[in-house]
């Protein structure tokens, strides 16, 4: 019997998500972390330290050089996503990247389209679709047991200044619209199996400092008939996070992360959804699945690039002059 050989996954970005990608990988059978890189190399050999990782790269540059890695995962910060995506991909990497995608339509585009010329495994890191919550919401849909007729939802942080989830201080400014709208909008049209034919949003005032707004409100309409709205906030001094409420013709159900109860806050088992509770696993578990079986995969960047043109209109709307 011969044994397969591991496959070999190297890791850009030494923050919050990082480590919780470090965490997943580790349980997952038949994959090596084989690199981790961050934004610097002191802060490389640092995570390498925390994750057991034997090998900390200088640069992206060096873990694309390396031949003995197969695949990237970018939790890197939002601005290099498509950039790097697409270096992945030019050096034969296999890649997953962190929601965004990209921070424009354009080059979400350009991802896609690098991908679709290599070949490769090119996955977003659309987290909604593998959290047993929203999985056991959709089988209860395929089963014909539930219709969708609206999703209500509130994502709400607290971020008067620019720091992580780790109250560390970001070199970069997070945006309501590009990274957390996009969450929504791409699990909207995943769960209903129908595309979003219209789109509204409207935004409240942009912070004097961080220049982005603090506040927005999204409508959708899928074709199927279901609508859904958003709330997003980053000046929310309250409970944090993202809270879904599926209103369906058969029930109403509140999703949050990978816990799931009734509209009677009755708890349900979602444990034997899948073989994790962890929705960054389960993502994980599927790139690595998809590698191995040379398939596209779930939240392939062609399957979520709907998400990024609905985006790309609110970004439009938003820009008109209030009254306009």
């Amino acid at each position: 019997m011969t044994t397969q050989q591991p496959l070999r996954i190297a890791l850009a970005g030494g923050g919050a998500f990082g480590a919780k990608h470090a965490a997943a990988l580790r349980r997952i059978e038949g994959v090596e972390l084989a690199a981790v890189v961050s934004s610097s190399p002191d802060s490389s050999r640092r995570f390498a330290a925390e994750q057991g990782v034997g090998r900390a790269a200088g640069s992206l540059a060096e873990v694309l050089a390396m031949d003995d890695v197969d695949a990237v995962i970018l939790a890197t910060p939002t601005p290099l996503h498509a950039e790097q995506t697409r270096a992945c991909l030019a050096a034969g990497k296999h890649v997953q990247v962190e929601i965004p995608v990209a921070a424009s339509l354009p080059d979400a585009e350009a991802s896609a389209a690098a991908a679709e010329r290599t070949g490769l495994v090119a996955m977003a890191g659309h987290t909604r679709r593998f959290n047993p919550s929203h999985q056991w919401i959709r089988r209860r849909i395929a089963a014909g047991e539930l219709s969708i007729q609206q999703l209500d939802v509130q994502t709400y942080f607290f971020r008067r200044s620019n720091l992580n989830a780790l109250g560390q201080q970001r070199s970069w400014t997070d945006h309501l619209l590009w990274h957390h709208a996009a969450h929504t909008v791409d699990l909207f049209a995943y769960q209903t199996g129908s595309p979003i034919v219209r789109a509204n949003a409207l935004q409240g005032p942009v912070h004097p400092e961080l220049g982005i707004a603090m506040d927005m409100s999204i409508q959708l309409q899928a074709a199927s008939g279901a609508i859904c709205t958003l709330s997003l906030s980053f000046n929310n001094d309250g409970p944090l996070g993202t809270f879904f409420r599926y209103i369906g013709d058969t029930g109403t159900y509140l999703a949050r992360y990978d816990d799931l109860v009734t509209g009677e806050d009755e708890p349900i088992d979602v444990s034997g959804i899948d073989v994790s509770l962890d929705g960054i696993e389960l993502q994980d578990r599927e790139f690595t699945a998809a590698i191995r079986e040379g398939r596209e995969p779930n939240a392939s960047l062609a399957q979520v690039l709907p998400c990024y043109r609905t985006l790309a209109d609110l970004e439009r709307q938003l820009a008109e002059p209030v009254g306009a």
